[in-house]
């Protein structure tokens, strides 16, 4: 970049003029020239690229990539002004306003990582595109920020948190206080979703789910220090110590590295005891994972994140997320009202419990003690005069007659439901005695998802299945010539167990014509299954034996989560 040629509508000297009052100013060199130049703004960008050999992007272009905020935080990148993003094919791209800033570049490629054989590729941009991509990255990142240290709405509920350090688990006096504090700390660090308590014939197994499975943690000798444990959970959760013949539910607050965690607690009896399930809601962790809340964070390939988009941005109608518990259909739905949230529309969620506040949305707790009810509240909902509506879950005939009038009625609701694949949510709402007729035609789609383990970045290492591997998944040898097979072998960065972090994977199903009347007349689901794969509907197990082709995954992964179909 030394001496570059100057674009005829910049010559040298203005070049070095505006330069030069930029310094006397706080301005932007853009807007220097443009004072100087007399052009707008846009123009005096592209004609200052050019000699520097730089792209342009705006806003909506920068919107199409991925942000990498693993690489440079959101608030680092607001504090330079300039952004690194990542493309499809995992190029990393640098957006700056300035391309005379040589000091910004060099700091920009350490951030990325850039070497020679792999360059940080930078592209201009107006600064206040750059400042409204990141305000709308901000802005997506405050969806699951909802517990900023000091807020005075995050303290509603009147409960606070413990701080929870390695301070705090060292210095405690009580032993079950150490080891309550010691088992939440060491869960956290191990990015665990639950905790699970079992109560055994001679003391307590500590277990914890990540990434969707129960992996055994330690083990507490001793039935008076299990019972003490137990207690404690009660103390910090509010419930009753002296009861223990039936199941309670109460919840708890800790704060660790800065932020402040909602931990659900659930209580139940057992013939050795009592056992105890800590529901871990961590409200910031996918934004240090990936930024904001969207759904390209959620790990959709392309095609999944298109169809799911324009189900999502429909002016009215259902869409139906299904799948089993913990599968992601909430996080889904989420990123998806994250996405269409625009402050031009009126958005209502009705939710049990509400797991993240999402900003400028009005949610509704469930609280059927109170008689709030899904259905009755989502009734009080269309007194409310909503846009969107999203239900948390259908669980019976009236809430869903009751979402299936709103669809009809030009809202759009969002809502989830339990099945095991989208054909046979059709099944489910016959169940409920639910019009078929009325049903289809408010239906847009219905989206089916799972969650599947990733192989260990650190780890992995390419290996061939057997045959009888293969034909567990219904595949041949000669199904898979093209086929990169790789499998974790388990280290200290995935714990030992191969796997890394999960990723979603979808099954879409879209109603046109041909199947609303096949389902309106009752058709065999064999044939409502072949015109909707004839329509791209791709199966679980297909999407899943996609993600196995590039060395995401395993088979023996794939074959836990989906059925073959």
């Amino acid at each position: 970049m030394n001496d570059p040629a100057i674009h005829p509508a910049i010559d040298a000297a203005l070049l070095a003029r505006a330069r030069a009052r930029q310094v006397q100013s706080k301005r932007t060199l853009v807007e220097e020239l443009e004072t100087l130049a007399g052009m707008e703004p846009r123009l005096v960008v592209r004609a200052l690229a050019q000699p520097f050999g730089l792209a342009v992007l705006e806003t909506v272009e920068m919107l199409a990539f991925t942000p990498a905020f693993d690489l440079l935080p959101l608030s680092q990148a607001m504090a330079k002004k300039c952004v690194l993003l990542r493309a499809n094919d995992g190029v990393v791209v640098g957006v700056i306003a300035d391309p005379l800033d040589l000091d910004l570049q060099t700091w920009l490629g350490t951030q990325a990582r850039a070497t020679p054989h792999a360059p940080l590729q930078m592209r201009l941009a107006l600064q206040a595109d750059i400042q409204a991509y990141l305000s709308k990255q901000e802005e997506s990142a405050r969806a699951t920020d909802t517990l900023l240290p000091g807020a005075d709405n995050s303290r509603r509920d009147g409960k606070t948190a413990a701080v929870l350090s390695f301070a705090s688990v060292s210095e405690a006096a009580s032993p079950a206080v150490r080891l309550v504090n010691s088992t939440l700390y060491d869960a956290l660090k191990a990015g665990a979703s639950d905790i699970h308590l079992e109560s055994t014939s001679g003391g307590l197994a500590v277990k914890y789910r990540v990434d969707g499975v129960l992996d055994h943690a330690t083990a507490v000798n001793g039935i008076d220090v299990a019972e003490q444990i137990i207690s404690r959970l009660k103390v910090l959760a509010e419930l009753d110590i002296a009861e223990r013949r039936v199941p309670q539910d109460g919840s708890f607050r800790v704060e660790s590295a800065g932020r402040e965690i909602d931990l659900r607690v659930s209580i139940m009896p057992s013939i050795h005891g009592e056992d105890a399930v800590i529901r871990i809601l961590d409200k910031r962790a996918m934004i240090e994972s990936y930024g904001s809340l969207s759904l390209e964070s959620l790990g959709f390939d392309a095609p999944s994140l298109v169809s799911l988009r324009t189900l999502a941005q429909e002016a009215y109608g259902m869409l139906l997320v299904t799948g089993p518990t913990g599968s992601g259909k909430t996080t889904t739905l989420y990123a998806a009202l994250t996405e269409i949230h625009n402050g031009r529309e009126k958005i209502i969620t009705i939710e049990d419990p509400v797991e993240y506040q999402l900003p400028g949305i009005l949610q509704i707790p469930v609280n059927e003690k109170k008689g709030l009810t899904f259905a009755k509240g989502l009734r009080s909902i269309l007194r409310h005069d909503p846009d969107k509506i999203m239900v948390g879950e259908i669980r019976d005939r009236e809430t869903a007659e009751i979402a299936v009038q709103s669809a009809l009625t030009g809202h759009l609701v969002l809502t989830t439901v339990h099945a095991n694949n989208v054909f046979d949510v059709f099944g489910r709402f016959t169940h409920m005695g639910i019009d078929p007729y009325a049903f289809v035609s408010a239906l847009n789609g219905i989206w089916a998802q799972r969650l599947v383990r990733i192989n260990c970045p650190h780890c992995a290492a390419e290996y061939t299945p057997s045959d009888a591997e293969l034909a567990s998944v219904g595949l041949s040898r000669a199904d898979v010539f093209d086929y990169e097979f790789k499998e974790g072998k388990g280290c200290g960065d995935c714990r030992g167990t191969g796997y890394k972090g999960r990723r979603s994977i979808a099954e879409i199903l879209t109603l046109n014509d041909e199947i609303r009347e096949l389902i309106v007349e009752k058709r065999p689901i064999r044939q409502v299954k072949q015109a909707a794969y004839e329509n791209g509907t791709r199966s679980l197990r297909q999407a899943a034996l996609e993600l196995v082709k590039r060395g995401g995954t395993t088979l023996t992964e794939i074959k836990r989560v989906t059925l073959h179909a």
